[in-house]
Parts: C-alpha cells; sequence; structure tokens
C-alpha cells in the first residue's frame, strides 16, 4: 500500500525554470524539506544555493545536466556534471544525445553517458530519453545504452517543450530495464492520481514541480 511518506521519498520536487530566482529555490527547497522529498531537482546555477539550504535535512540536490536539449559536446557534459558534484548535487539528470541516437551513432551516445557517469563519482546518474521524440525502438535502444553505459535510472522527459510522462512509455522502459535499474517519470505529473499511476506503471521515482499538490491529494482520499 502507498503511503504518504513512502510517495514523499520517491519524489524529486523540481524547479528548472530558466526564470527561477533566488526566492523560488527557497521556496522550493522549504517545500521539499517540509514534506521530505527525495530530492529538490534544480539547473546547475543553483545547485551550490540548494545544498546550503537543505543541510542537514534528509533531501538530497539533483542537478540537470546538458539541458534541456542534450546537444552539449560529452567533453561539457562531463565537466558539469563533475562541477554539480563540487556544488553538492547527490543526483544528476542528464540528457542524452538525442540526435546521435537517431543517428545511429550508438557508440557515441554510450560514450556520452559514460563520460558524465566517470565524473558522478559515484552519485546517482539519470538518462533523460524525451521519450515523446524517439520511437519505441529508439527508447529501447536508449535504455539499453544508459544500461551499459553504467546509468541508475531512465527518465523519461525533461518536461521542456514537449509532452512528458506517460504510463505505456513507463512500462515500456520498466520491461526494457528490468527491476534493477530505476525509472523516473516525469513531465506533467500534477496530482495523486497520475503519480501513481506512473508508479504502477513501473515508476520508481517522480519528477515533478507539484510535489506539495500530489502529497495534498492524500488528504482528499
Amino acid at each position: 500500500m502507498m503511503t504518504p511518506e513512502k510517495l514523499a521519498k520517491m519524489i524529486d520536487h523540481t524547479n528548472v525554470k530558466p526564470n527561477a530566482s533566488t526566492e523560488d529555490i527557497n521556496a522550493l527547497c522549504e517545500e521539499a524539506s517540509e514534506y521530505n522529498f527525495a530530492c529538490a531537482c534544480v539547473t546547475p546555477v543553483n545547485v551550490a544555493l540548494a545544498s546550503e539550504l537543505l543541510k542537514g535535512t534528509d533531501v538530497g540536490v539533483c542537478a540537470v545536466i546538458g539541458f534541456p536539449f542534450g546537444t552539449s559536446k560529452s567533453e561539457i557534459k562531463a565537466f558539469e556534471a563533475l562541477v554539480a558534484v563540487e556544488d553538492g548535487a547527490n543526483e544528476l539528470d542528464m540528457v542524452l544525445n538525442i540526435g546521435a541516437l537517431k543517428s545511429g551513432l550508438s557508440r557515441m551516445v554510450e560514450r556520452d553517458i559514460e563520460h558524465v557517469v566517470e565524473s558522478a563519482e559515484g552519485m546517482v546518474v539519470k538518462v533523460i530519453i524525451e521519450t515523446a521524440l524517439l520511437t519505441d525502438d529508439e527508447k529501447v535502444e536508449a535504455c539499453m545504452l544508459a544500461k551499459s553505459a553504467g546509468a541508475d535510472y531512465v527518465k523519461t522527459s525533461t518536461g521542456v517543450g514537449f509532452p512528458g510522462a506517460n504510463a505505456a512509455d513507463v512500462k515500456l522502459l520498466r520491461e526494457t530495464v528490468g527491476q534493477k535499474m530505476g525509472v523516473k517519470a516525469s513531465g506533467g505529473i500534477r496530482n495523486l492520481k497520475s503519480a501513481l499511476e506512473m508508479i504502477e506503471a513501473g515508476a520508481s521515482k517522480i519528477g515533478t514541480s507539484a510535489g506539495p499538490s500530489i502529497m495534498n491529494g492524500f488528504k482528499e482520499l
């Protein structure tokens, strides 16, 4: 049975907007601490601030890497990951090189992920594959490349400019990676019903900017 406490620790409470102010990050971290979420997920420029704000809590800091399009060169992603870890990130959500995947450049995609995994120094790495831009065969290939490169999770979406998570994609990702690798559903998950639907389909983490609204849904049950 899903409890509020268990669900909270499956949520990465997120603000990766380009106009996020220090005030916004303060509010994000206050909510993350209040609800005891898994992580506060922020852009690299806000990692140090979030890490300082969450010091002494049970909430981690997740940084997005190569966000939002995944088109940075591997060396840049690797350096961005290294700096994020130095700034206090516990988890990294990197965007896959989507163009390379669609061009059949599998080794380039795999090495792109490996660069970040190597820079992560043992921190959790999630690979955002942007399911809305991929065929089912490409989704499967992206998952297998992420797995072989040593990533810890695959993630459905950036939530920026494209449709987000759906249960069918989450199910496909889970079936592809098996039970030992994580699946993070992200994009458009804004209430308890949709969060539970993603978990039922196989998600082990939920990325959302609506963490408090999801948790408050328990009060309506």
